[in-house]
């Protein structure tokens, strides 16, 4: 059998099959057996896994019953697994049947090979000892987890230790570029964890980054001083010092080792991390594993040890991954979504899981479409798959030297693989001509594309779009993060930051991060901090993670696009910040951005294929609420008032133009004459009857309310009551005055603070005649009145005998035809 306690508690039969124990104290017993595999365990301290410190009476015999559904649950061999020997039982169970034990022994393993600096042998070793990691030991536990509190606190200890191995080894082994991505993750969720720091600056500066070096050690450098009261150790100063002299010696060199001078009074983990160290020829003595081989790769980045939720499209990707492995068909599988929505979390995890499927190895290459840095060029990287893939028994063998051309080494590549079966994982690529010259052409490799763009121009890819976690993934992926405890204390501040954090994996990392530095924080203080008025980008941001940035590089991407389309697609994307909480069409969207509806579609799709706007029905369109926000500030930034305020203004013309034609098309027996007679700046819909007119009116509304808002910040506040009178045919036929009501009283606002004498009479007027029709008689008087007065100083005849027949309609009504003022 196989048990885990590295996460939820886990059962497996011999053929992986997963096994469930319902009761919950059955798997308290189990649980706190396997602590101690093959050692007794007290019948005190297992009534105190069971029970707490106060077991009840029965609580004797009721284990004795637990006991025997133990041994039955375990199967035939159930009674020899589970013995009774003083002062309690013994769980038997072999190493290599718990994860625990199995951990121990690879990261024993690592230590050996790191003793004899076989660094291929570290990463191998430290990489399969992550991946047994789910989550939080005993996280389904949380009462035993507590009372086990220093055995956990061992286990997250050693976990450290491996993953601060395995990017030691990386950085050895020349992974510089592939280790960026975890070593920045790891940085945000342990800041305080010095060695981290130190090798992602390394990591950064070997991969030509001096200036994010830099700015790294300044960011752990400000948080030791906030957090701490303390200055960097002395491992990150010498890294620091190397960076600013931009030392040769800090840089990989592949035909070296570097080892520790002896008599330093320093530790080997110390000068191995600062990067102080000499070079020197290999030495002959250590046993290497290549000196007859060259190693199969294996460049998958670190798995993540609490991955969490997205069952579905995991299982999709390694079924399909294995079925490629089967069945002798090249597979290319393509996962794209917005930025900080964990695509590449999970490809890597998936990747994982198939691994040994793959046996002629794994390639792995950040293609840099998106972020800081020059996007790689297929030429390169082709020089260093069939580098890396030229393996041979026979060292002494002569090479042929690469060709020069990319067409020559993509078809090289292709021969290569034609008889392997090797996985490709082609991170974070621009969009296809990245991609094709990498793909094998026959045989059982398979490859994984990850992209923020719809890649849709890969021939034969399978394509895969991840969206936002819903709100249940979401909740375990916070316990797992910041311990479930702290949720279940807090639930109405989990609901608060899970709102802030919109489903973005990328964001409830940097939430985790910020509480695990935190301990004294209660969810609600920080989801305090990310209602703050600076707003949530701000808040959502941890040393090198922050989801403004990871937007950005979307953005900035699509701006520097070779193509015209691209850089107005950026211009649209700013300007459709303007109103970011909005779904909207074509049509409006024309308007705002100010270019023809046809060209408009075009851009809007492809913001949908840079997953910068989401289309959550056809030709309609909205974005997620944290690039929502970022379109805004780039609005704010990017353009000028003058520009913003002219795009808010067509928008607004366009809404006055389309109720226009809203009233034509409703028969509501009352002429409604025409304040907005500017031709709009985008076609406005044509209604075929009156019902369609006022499902669009119910469909718009809002969006109708908040341009009248806006309409008082900008350079044409007529166009609020210009707006609002549009919406009269509405109100009088369909007798739903409510939001009319307020959209009139709001447009009579703005045009009081405007001084604006005929926007105040026709307001007054339309209020007054809807007070009439909803019979509130007293209220429609006073407005007429009010509205006549003002008609009377613009010396508006036309106006003042609307008004006056509404005021003689409302006087009999009320039967005070004598008080009307002829």
């Amino acid at each position: 059998m196989r048990f885990g306690l590295l996460g939820n508690l886990t059962i497996q039969d011999d053929s992986g099959a997963a096994l469930t124990l319902r009761s919950p104290k059955g798997r308290a017993l189990l649980a706190a057996l396997l602590l101690e595999p093959n050692r007794p365990v007290s019948r005190d301290r297992l009534l105190g896994a069971l029970w707490g410190e106060r077991p009840p009476a029965t609580a004797v015999h009721a284990l004795n019953n637990q006991i025997a559904r133990l041994r039955l649950f375990l199967g035939p061999d159930g009674g020899d697994r589970v013995r009774t020997v003083p002062p309690g039982y013994l769980l038997r169970i072999d190493e290599s049947e718990l994860d625990t034990e199995d951990f121990t022994g690879r990261l024993a393993a690592a230590d050996a090979s790191r003793d004899r600096g076989d660094w291929l042998g570290v990463s191998e070793h430290t990489a399969a000892a992550l991946a047994l990691w789910r989550g939080s030991p005993l996280d389904d536990l949380p009462t035993l987890a507590e009372q086990e509190l220093p055995y956990v606190h061992a286990l997250q200890e050693a976990q450290l230790q491996a993953t601060e191995w395995y990017f030691e080894a990386e950085l050895r082994l020349g992974r510089h570029q592939s280790a960026i991505f975890e070593l920045t993750r790891w940085t945000a969720r342990h800041p305080l964890h010095e060695a981290f720091h130190v090798q992602l600056v390394t990591a950064l500066y070997r991969s030509g980054r001096q200036a994010d070096a830099l700015a790294a050690f300044e960011d752990i450098r400000t948080l030791l001083r906030e957090e701490l009261g303390v200055d960097p150790g002395p491992a990150l100063r010498a890294v620091h010092r190397q960076v600013l002299r931009a030392d040769a010696d800090l840089l990989w060199r592949s035909e070296s080792v570097h080892p520790v001078s002896v008599g330093t009074g320093r530790s080997r983990a110390d000068a191995t991390a600062a990067g102080e160290v000499e070079s020197a020829p290999l030495d002959s003595s250590v046993p290497s594993r290549t000196a007859r081989t060259r190693p199969v790769p294996a460049q998958l980045p670190a798995d993540t040890c609490d991955f969490t939720g997205r069952t579905e499209e995991l299982n999709a990707l390694t079924d399909r991954l294995a079925s490629a492995a089967a069945g002798g068909t090249p597979a290319l599988l393509v996962v794209a979504g917005m930025g900080g929505v964990g695509k590449t979390t999970l490809a890597v995890h998936a990747a994982h899981r198939v691994r040994n499927l793959f046996p002629d190895g794994q390639l792995y290459v950040d293609l840099r479409g998106f972020g800081s840095g020059e996007p790689r060029e297929p030429h390169d990287i082709l020089a260093g798959f069939l580098t890396d893939l030229s393996h041979t028994d026979d060292t002494d063998a002569p090479r042929r030297p690469l060709p020069e051309h990319t067409d020559d080494r993509a078809a090289l590549l292709r021969t290569v693989l034609a008889d392997r079966r090797v996985l490709l994982f082609l991170d974070n690529a621009r969009d296809a001509a990245q991609v094709l010259p990498l793909l094998p052409g026959s045989g059982s490799s398979a490859v994984v594309v990850t992209s923020r763009t719809v890649l849709a121009d890969l021939p034969g890819a399978v394509q895969s779009t991840l969206g936002p976690m819903d709100i249940e993934e979401q909740r375990s992926l916070l316990s797992a993060l910041c311990g479930s405890g702290r949720v279940r204390e807090d639930p109405d501040g989990a609901l608060r930051v899970l709102a802030a954090c919109a489903g973005l994996p990328l964001a409830l990392r940097i939430t985790g991060a910020r509480l695990t530095a935190r301990p004294g924080w209660s969810l609600s203080t920080l989801a305090q901090r990310l209602d703050g008025g600076d707003g949530r980008l701000r808040a959502l941001s941890a040393g090198h993670l922050g989801v403004r940035a990871t937007f950005a590089s979307s953005y900035l991407a699509l701006g520097d696009g070779e193509e015209s389309a691209e850089g107005e697609a950026a211009r649209a994307f700013r300007l459709l910040g303007l109103r970011p909480g909005v779904v909207f069409g074509v049509e409006s969207a024309a308007a705002l951005i100010g270019r023809p509806a046809d060209i408009t579609a075009d851009l809007l799709e492809l913001l949908v294929d840079a997953h910068l706007l989401q289309s959550p029905g056809p030709l309609r369109y909205r974005f997620h609420d944290l690039v929502g926000e970022f379109a805004a500030e780039r609005a704010e930034a990017e353009e000028d008032s003058e520009a913003r305020d002219a795009a808010r203004v067509r928008l607004m013309v366009w809404y006055a133009a389309a109720l226009r034609s809203a009233n034509g098309a409703m028969d509501s027996g009352v002429h409604c004459a025409s304040f907005a007679d500017e031709d709009p700046p985008a076609p406005v819909p044509v209604f075929t009857s009156g019902e369609q007119a006022l499902r669009w009116c119910v469909q718009e509304l809002a969006h109708i309310k908040e341009a009248i808002r806006q309409a008082a910040h900008c350079s044409r506040p007529d166009l609020a009551w210009r707006i609002a009178h549009g919406l009269l045919g509405y109100a009088n036929l369909y007798w739903w005055t409510g939001e009319a009501d307020a959209c009139l009283h709001l447009a009579l606002q703005i045009a009081e603070e405007n001084d604006d004498l005929r926007g105040q009479a026709l307001m007054l007027r339309r209020i007054g005649i809807i007070h009439g029709l909803a019979f509130r008689t007293e209220q429609a008087l006073r407005d007429l009145h009010a509205s006549l007065v003002l008609s009377e100083q613009l010396g508006d005849e036309s106006a003042q005998v609307s008004e006056l027949t509404s005021l003689s309609v409302g006087y009999n009504q009320m039967g005070q035809i004598e008080l009307f003022p002829h």
